[in-house]
């Protein structure tokens, strides 16, 4: 009853909780993308979105969501089909084992899964199961979780346009671990016209999620984007600079992306491509940072002529 009274009072007194919960209930899905975006920004960072002359990192990813609309852009962020050009482009030894690719929950055979796997949608961001120990899975709960998110349209929470028409599926994979028994961590690197930048390690998932930023010299960046740093100095993996070059060629000819890997006792598996980090919607701190980020994205010619934008209008 204390949390029901608790998310009733966020509702009420935080605008930015309440716009974000009514966005994942289609509240808003009469409105334009433009119109969508501006109202979110103005709410989230307090100021108008500029779109004629964006500085920021948050603006600019706003700019490349309405105006950067390539069709391969869809296939990238559909969890199953990027497997096949991650495999053709760097290796199919990089990619992570599929175990399984179903249209319904009900589909599944869990009979012939392993006792560990992963279970999640092709089409959105959260839709994660993750089973250490099948026996102990509660398989009306997951299937509870997985319907739901089968269920939604990704694209209407930020108007991330490449989720709108990727097709609901289920891909099961191996699971991955380096036997400590402790969440694994996400390598996630941040490019710019086929060069990276920065990145930051994704640590304790399980738990409270942490974000230490480095720059490409591996040294820890000052700031923090909403998730606390880890207080660890994290070690370098021998094989950093094997994982910088694979981002770099997955990521050449994208204005930007996150390219992310795992890295299991010294053997690299993609994760997956992010065009835009958190939708765009999450403070630097300081927020000096967010000018810094955005002055290393260097937006593409807005031309009516160009084939591209014709494509698109």
């Amino acid at each position: 009853m204390k949390n029901i009274l608790k998310g009733i009072g966020l509702f009420i007194t935080n605008k930015r909780k309440r716009t974000d919960f009514l966005a994942r209930h289609g509240f808003y899905n009469y409105m334009s993308d433009e119109d969508f975006l501006k109202m979110r920004f103005k709410v989230i960072f307090g100021y108008d979105l500029d779109l004629e002359n964006p500085k920021g990192y948050n603006e600019k990813l706003q700019w490349l969501k309405l105006y950067d609309r390539k069709p391969l852009y869809t296939t990238l962020v559909d969890k199953y089909e990027v497997k096949k050009y991650i495999a053709d482009l760097i290796g199919e030894e990089y990619v992570i084992k599929t175990l399984g690719i179903y249209d319904k929950f009900d589909d599944i055979d869990f009979e012939k899964l392993p006792n560990q796997f992963v279970m999640k949608c092709t089409h959105d961001s959260g839709g994660i199961v993750i089973c250490k120990d099948k026996t102990k899975l509660d398989i009306k709960k997951a299937k509870k979780k997985i319907e739901k998110s089968l269920k939604t349209n990704y694209y209407y929470r930020g108007r991330e346009w490449p989720y709108k028409n990727v097709k609901p599926r289920i891909i099961i994979e191996e699971y991955l671990s380096d036997g400590s028994g402790k969440s694994i961590n996400d390598y996630k690197f941040f490019c710019f016209d086929g060069e990276v930048k920065a990145l930051f390690i994704s640590s304790d998932r399980e738990e409270v999620l942490k974000a230490d930023f480095y720059d490409t010299d591996f040294n820890l960046l000052p700031f923090t984007i909403e998730h606390p740093n880890s207080g660890k100095i994290m070690e370098k993996p021998k094989n950093y600079e094997k994982m910088k070059e694979l981002a770099e060629t997955i990521s050449k000819g994208f204005t930007h992306v996150r390219v992310d890997f795992y890295n299991i006792n010294g053997k690299i598996y993609f994760g997956e491509i992010t065009f835009f980090y958190a939708s765009g919607f999450k403070k630097f701190d300081p927020p000096s940072w967010d000018r810094t980020f955005g002055d290393w994205i260097v937006l593409p010619k807005k031309e009516k002529e160009n084939e591209q934008w014709k494509y698109y209008w």
